[in-house]
């Protein structure tokens, strides 16, 4: 089996009508450059105006449930910045009160704590700021609160997508560059039973699913089983990964269920247990590699991961550690540290989704199938389930999808538009 592999397309690269020399080349860039800088650092009148929180609630294809979950999957926030130019950005904190790290180190938000966190704290310090200083931006979010990184992700994305409009670039050129313009993706199956699995897991790998994620982590005897099964189900060809969500409640029962899928081929097993040092001792008595989740959340977290060798791979969120700005960071020291990544969310709606492409585009150490959605309006995009986990969605187009790739959006900013109407009809509250 072959996954995507980095590549350059006429979306990737800024083209040229006919050969110049390097010398020519040198002169267009500098030109370019001097143009870009110019017009975009000169220009003293953009600030942020006004941020507006969106309570969403999206209708879901089917219950996705793991471990830690008690609440349904799609009660999100979207938010709109303005600036006093007219561009608006977009962002989405896909917010989850179950969602957390270790021991209580990070903890879960709701729609409710972001509306506050973001109207009543976050946009006074940003109003009249400038959303294309985004390192600025951060300082300010975090100085005006600690913690809260789904809300200050919201923002990010929204600062971002400002950013790439004014320059008309896509936002993975503000992270370095297009390094893949698709996005192998790994569909996940949430807690579910063995035979409603299996009958998705053969169904989606006929719609061109190379990689699939099975949700475990409460029983290890049906976690086993289950493994068996789509294995049996899907043959060889497919890439199986497990996520117990930090399920297993001892590391020694985690060893045992690791060692006995080991037999079905699987390619990691995501977060078997809570806390790092409890990893580290799973990791270093199996061969399967081991992908740290709720145990990474900024680069200190993967310092320590690596410095403990407590995993191999690292799952990489946009939200996790407050947005895109840092998440480049988090990317840098699990590189530096030898560990691979994917791009993982909380199955955000086309706005979020959006922003984990873009940085799924620019990170040549996401090399892994990335767990992230292939957003689509009801009624349009490719047909079939694959990668499918709500039933609409409030943006206007869907993504593209073929043979198991999420293809990345290439138009300015994020490369999305809202829906309204949809908006008005998804509205919580």
């Amino acid at each position: 089996m072959v996954f995507y592999s980095p590549l350059q397309n006429e979306d990737c690269k800024l083209q040229k009508s006919k050969p110049t020399s390097v010398g020519e080349d040198l002169v267009f860039f500098n030109f370019a450059f001097f143009i870009l800088h110019f017009a975009f650092y000169n220009d003293p009148l953009m600030k942020i105006s006004a941020i507006k929180t969106i309570p969403i609630k999206l209708p879901t294809r089917r219950v996705h449930q793991w471990a830690s979950l008690t609440t349904a999957i799609g009660a999100y926030v979207v938010i709109k910045l303005e600036t006093d130019e007219g561009l608006v950005g977009l962002g989405e904190a896909p917010v989850l009160k179950d969602w957390g790290g270790d021991h209580g180190k990070y903890y879960g938000e709701t729609p409710q704590t972001t509306a506050h966190v973001i109207g009543d704290i976050l946009a006074p310090a940003l109003v009249g700021q400038d959303p294309r200083q985004i390192g600025a931006v951060h300082t300010r979010m975090d100085k005006a609160i600690k913690g809260y990184p789904y809300s200050k992700a919201a923002i990010d994305m929204a600062v971002y997508d400002i950013v790439g409009k004014a320059l008309k670039l896509p936002v993975y050129q503000l992270l370095g560059g297009c390094y893949r313009d698709r996005v192998t993706i790994a569909h996940s199956l949430g807690l579910m039973e063995i035979e409603k699995a299996v009958e998705e897991a053969l169904r989606v790998k006929e719609e061109g699913i190379k990689a699939i994620k099975l949700k475990g982590g409460q029983d290890p005897k049906r976690d086993i089983e289950l493994v068996r099964r789509i294995r049996e189900a899907v043959g060889s060809e497919i890439q199986l990964a497990v996520d117990a969500n930090q399920g297993y409640p001892t590391p020694k029962i985690a060893v045992r269920a690791v060692r006995a899928m080991e037999e079905y081929d699987i390619r990691y097993m995501e977060q078997p247990v809570e806390g790092i040092d409890a990893m580290a001792e799973v990791a270093q008595r199996v061969d399967t590699p081991i992908m740290a989740d709720e145990s990474a959340w900024t680069p200190q977290d993967v310092l320590e991961i690596v410095r403990k060798k407590a995993a191999e791979m690292i799952s990489l969120y946009t939200t996790k550690p407050g947005g895109l700005f840092k998440a480049q960071k988090v990317a840098a020291v699990a590189e530096a540290g030898g560990l691979q990544c994917n791009v993982n969310g909380s199955v955000e709606t086309g706005v979020g989704n959006a922003a984990n492409l873009h940085l799924a585009a620019a990170l040549g150490v996401a090399t892994l199938p990335c767990v992230i959605p292939v957003s689509t309006p009801a009624g349009k995009g490719k047909g079939g389930i694959a990668g499918i986990y709500y039933r609409d969605d409030i943006i206007t187009e869907p993504f593209g999808y073929e043979a198991g790739d999420v293809l990345v959006p290439a138009k300015p900013g994020l490369g999305i538009e809202l829906d309204e109407e949809k908006i008005k009809r998804y509205r919580a509250g």
